[in-house]
């Protein structure tokens, strides 16, 4: 699935919502958590805090009757990508840390942890982990025969 400008315009339309909602100039007093729905079907984008409250919702006419089967692994990259383009607003609404942006299905499944702000922590992105796991078994095998 390729972005298209437009695509990005929008899901960053919606970050800047979520980042009005929770102005910076504000004491952080909020536990809360940004859980991020989307819809293959409509192409809808809502954000929900932590007690299933709306708190932004734009359409993403991309994503529309969208039938990727690898359609929520493509938006994870895709939203990750533009949260981590808006970094300054996103690491500084009015939210008691650590907070995080989680990605759902329109059940309430998660999908993905897409971002995680708190001064100690840091989520790595899925694709540059791809094939640790075989790298390390592979490292483990080669310094055991060695043994």
């Amino acid at each position: 699935m390729k972005t298209s400008e437009q695509t990005i315009q929008q899901i960053e339309r919606a970050i800047k919502k979520v980042a009005d909602k929770f102005p910076s100039s504000e004491e952080a007093t909020i536990f809360t958590d940004i859980h991020i729905r989307v819809n293959q079907e409509t192409g809808e984008l809502v954000a929900f805090n932590d007690d299933d409250q709306e708190i932004t919702r734009v359409i993403v006419e991309k994503w529309i009757n969208n039938q990727d089967d690898n359609f929520y692994n493509e938006v994870a990259k895709q939203l990750r990508k533009c949260i981590e383009h808006e970094k300054d607003l996103v690491e500084n609404l009015a939210i008691i840390r650590p907070y995080s942006f989680v990605l759902e299905d329109e059940d309430k499944e998660n999908i993905a942890e897409l971002y995680v702000v708190d001064d100690d922590t840091v989520i790595i992105d899925p694709d540059l982990m791809e094939g640790l796991d075989e790298d390390l078994n592979d490292f483990l095998d080669k310094l055991l025969k060695d043994v």
